[in-house]
């Protein structure tokens, strides 16, 4: 199912040693004309023969100006589409996103996907504002009037469901967020919507630091419908070069999970993007730009790298020097690293998984993905 570019390959070879058709490795694999390849690089194959052993929840997060042709080749994967966001204010009047989210829920409609409406706390300048969380959680009368207003716009826009994602949340507010998810799901259930919440990536109950003390892993868990551990994010924009979400890392986070949340209640997280961090790392200083996974594969063709494959991480990288002469460290996905997340899956017996996001097509992740799981679609 993964076969990994040696020296001297070519499409044609391969498809001749794999026993498949040269336009399925180029349609599958985003393989763009003159069709050349990197050494190191992992092309899907695909299993004629294979069929799933399991069901899956997949859920997948998408801006409102996603490109319309990139949503329609991924809704068919999807069990449900969360609509990145709603955010609100301390008084608990709901806010919608700039741009109009009825397209997006039209489409997921005629492909049988369920639409998630997603609610931030978004201050003004784009980041997490726990201070507005605060002031929230800690005045019933805005709880009351938030929920008011989310059951009202979920029957007029036809959403499915509340997926809370509140990050930052303050340690002295981890109870009363609790009973903010529990007062929703209770709510919202009512009228058939389902609640999920976003969990930072937490390894034990009393992990130390701002994005996690608020997160009560038990609290939540049997407070919401079903829960998202983002797994993702161990390198980000201002880290140093490393892997988005090295498989060590994550299987952590879901020793721990499994601890505190049912199995059938956890969605694990995964990253559709990756990094390239300009060379030398400087902490503080250095911006990693956000890349897709394909224009990754791009990137190293055009500068003739070759791309590694990190065993403990199960991620792959590669580096390279540009036409400046900068140096610069990448870190993205492939099928080798989504297929070891697919295998934690199936090994934890965890629902299914939530992908952010999916503004960048991932046609390889797909098709793995349809071969190991089948998608489970609302009723």
């Amino acid at each position: 199912m993964i076969y990994v570019v040696k020296e001297g390959d070519s499409v044609d070879s391969i498809a001749s040693q794999t026993g498949t058709l040269v336009n399925d490795i180029i349609f599958d694999n985003q393989i763009e004309a003159p069709y050349r390849l990197a050494v190191g690089q992992a092309l899907y194959i695909r299993d004629y023969m294979n069929a799933p052993d399991r069901s899956a929840y997949i859920n997948g997060y998408a801006y409102p100006f996603i490109d319309k042709g990139v949503l329609e080749e991924t809704l068919k994967y999807l069990t449900t589409l969360s609509i990145f966001s709603y955010g609100f204010t301390a008084e608990g009047e709901l806010i919608p996103p700039s741009l109009d989210d009825a397209p997006l829920i039209e489409l997921a409609y005629n492909y049988n996907v369920r639409s998630i409406l997603t609610l931030t706390p978004l201050g003004l300048d784009g980041k997490f504002n726990n201070q507005l969380i605060h002031e929230l959680v800690n005045n019933p009368n805005a709880r009351y009037m938030l929920i008011s207003r989310l059951i009202s716009v979920l029957g007029e826009k036809g959403y499915g469901g509340v997926d809370i994602d509140f990050e930052y949340i303050m340690a002295q507010d981890r109870d009363l967020f609790t009973d903010f998810v529990a007062q929703m799901t209770n709510e919202l259930n009512v009228y058939g919507y389902q609640v999920s919440v976003a969990l930072a990536p937490k390894t034990s109950a009393d992990q130390p630091g701002l994005l996690y003390q608020g997160k009560d892993y038990g609290g939540l868990g049997a407070a919401a419908n079903s829960v998202l551990l983002m797994t993702y994010e161990w390198g980000y924009r201002y880290s140093e070069p490393m892997a988005v979400a090295p498989i060590n890392k994550v299987r952590q986070v879901v020793d721990y999970a499994v601890t505190e949340i049912p199995l059938n209640k956890i969605d694990l997280g995964i990253p559709n993007y990756g990094y390239d961090w300009p060379l030398p790392y400087e902490k503080g200083v250095t911006e990693a730009v956000t890349i897709g996974n394909i224009e990754a594969v791009n990137i190293a063709i055009k500068y003739g790298a070759r791309i590694n494959f990190d065993e403990t991480a199960k991620s792959p990288f590669f580096n390279y020097t540009d036409e400046n002469g900068t140096g610069h460290e990448v870190w993205f996905e492939d099928v080798r690293s989504m297929s070891a997340k697919f295998d934690l899956i199936k090994e934890y017996s965890l629902r299914g998984a939530g992908y952010w996001q999916l503004m960048r097509f991932f046609r390889a992740n797909w098709l793995l993905l349809s071969e190991e799981f089948y998608v489970n679609k609302p009723v």
